[in-house]
């Protein structure tokens, strides 16, 4: 055997190793594919074909078919939509040098009195079926933007200004999450409402905020002058109903010592006419005499008898025990 022979002899054991290692590569890539991990933060559905498994995966190690499975996932998180300003990264507002960077397109609203707002909003959402908010809608975020753009406005379309200024924030998120959730509802995009809230409402220019200010502020003295009249006249209110129940309580007293005094003089009465059917006399010349007594109280008093010829009269004096003797 000559030395090219060897040579070439020599070189074919190399050369089927040297093709082994692409399908080795091959193997380990494979391999690498069949297997991944579902982290416990996160839906993974599995595709087979392009057909989703209506399940999705349990947390854990999991394999796939390679070139056959896919696997999407999607977080379990809830995010925050921002509608009519924008956020960073951390969360706060972007600012542009002292004041709050808006979007005015999605800001700017009409409220029901046709006076026009800056309305800042936020909602909070996650995501509830996997399967709807891949496959049911092309945007699912955009579509949900859109319904609360919708439902927002609807509900400013029907609020006063100064419902919308004031205390009528919370009536305005109420009617907003319920809009908003009988909107994603029927969209049927696989989306849940966590939250909603209305984080400014604004008037669009600092000349129409200062002149609604001043209005304010004169509507709350109006208030507050309309309440110190009704306290006014509840102070003469209560004062003019003490006064008539206490002139009625004296009428009724006296009407009740009236009539104990009529029941006492008719009690009287009734005595002295049963004296005086017994004998009249007596009884009428005792009253005659009881009723001079009241009406000439320091008279004397001289009781005289005619009958037999010869004038007698007896003196009545009150005896004054002091003395010992009558007064005179």
């Amino acid at each position: 055997m000559t030395i090219e022979n060897f040579s070439v002899h020599t070189n074919k054991p190399k050369l089927r190793w040297f093709g082994l290692i692409p399908l080795a590569i091959i193997l380990v890539v494979i391999l690498f594919n069949c297997f991944y991990t579902v982290d416990q933060t996160e839906y993974a559905i599995a595709i087979t074909l392009g057909k989703p498994n209506p399940a999705t995966l349990e947390p854990g190690l999991r394999f796939k078919l390679p070139f056959i499975q896919s696997v999407k996932t999607l977080s379990r998180e809830t995010f925050s939509l921002t509608f009519g300003y924008t956020e960073t990264s951390s969360g706060k507002l972007v600012a542009n040098g002292d004041e709050v960077t808006v979007i005015p397109n999605e800001a700017k609203m009409i409220t029901g009195d046709e006076n026009i707002i800056m309305v800042d909003f936020e909602v909070q959402w996650r995501i509830t079926d996997p399967i709807k908010f891949l496959y049911n809608n092309e945007d699912p975020v955009l579509t949900l933007r859109n319904a609360v753009s919708t439902a927002l406005r609807g509900v400013i379309g029907s609020t006063k200004v100064d419902e919308a200024l004031t205390d009528g924030r919370a009536q305005i998120m109420n009617d907003v999450r319920s809009s908003l959730v009988n909107l994603v509802n029927s969209y049927d995009i696989g989306i849940g409402i966590v939250n909603v809230n209305l984080q400014d409402v604004d008037l669009p220019t600092e000349q129409v905020s200062t002149a609604f200010k001043q209005v304010t502020s004169a509507r709350e003295e109006r208030m507050t002058k309309i309440n110190e009249a009704n306290r006014y006249k509840n102070e003469r209110v209560n004062s003019a109903q003490g006064k008539k129940e206490a002139l009625i309580s004296n009428a009724e007293q006296l009407r009740t010592e009236r009539i104990e005094r009529a029941k006492g003089d008719v009690a009287t009465f009734s005595a002295i006419y049963s004296e005086y059917v017994n004998n009249k006399t007596v009884t009428k010349q005792r009253l005659v005499v009881e009723t001079l007594n009241q009406i000439l109280p320091k008279a004397k008093i001289y009781i005289m008898d005619e009958g037999s010829g010869t004038v007698k009269y007896l003196p009545i004096d009150v005896v004054d025990p002091s003395k010992g003797g009558a007064s005179k």
